[in-house]
């Protein structure tokens, strides 16, 4: 699956979705000072594997689908939202950002998603190469990723 992530001068950016022959499907994607949220999904689900947004629509999902993916893709839903408060906030010991995610899950009443020390550092290295590459990225322009 191609993911063609294009940065617009407004409130939104772009993401194009392609799977095989089939028509791409466009999604907006609300600016937030950080990544667009689904190039955050792309970091984490790529190194874990887990079933969240990428997946089921790789699976064959709309992309406009609403989160109803099961207990797997709300875990990893949360784990994207802990990394996007981390990319704001600053980062933390790969410990606690494991123990804020447990906590909120927990709270939301699912399960959590097996993460090591070892995932969370393999998924910042590749948030910062995202990062850069999406800084580099001129108005317009676009970032295409493998799924």
């Amino acid at each position: 699956m191609e993911l063609t992530f294009t940065k617009r001068a407004g409130k939104f950016d772009e993401l194009s979705i392609r799977r095989g022959d089939a028509a791409p499907e466009t999604i907006a994607c609300p600016k937030q000072g950080i990544l667009p949220h689904d190039m955050i999904h792309y970091a984490v689900e790529s190194v874990l594997g887990h079933r969240g947004f990428l997946s089921l629509v790789q699976a064959g999902q709309a992309a406009d689908f609403g989160t109803n993916g099961g207990d797997s893709e709300a875990a990893i839903e949360r784990l994207v939202e802990t990394f996007q408060a981390e990319m704001w906030g600053g980062r933390v010991p790969a410990d606690d950002l494991i123990a804020t995610y447990a906590h909120a899950c927990e709270a939301r009443g699912h399960g959590v998603a097996a993460i090591t020390r070892a995932d969370v550092d393999a998924i910042r290295r590749t948030l910062e190469s995202l990062t850069a590459q999406w800084a580099a990225v001129p108005t317009n322009g676009t970032l295409t990723l493998r799924f």
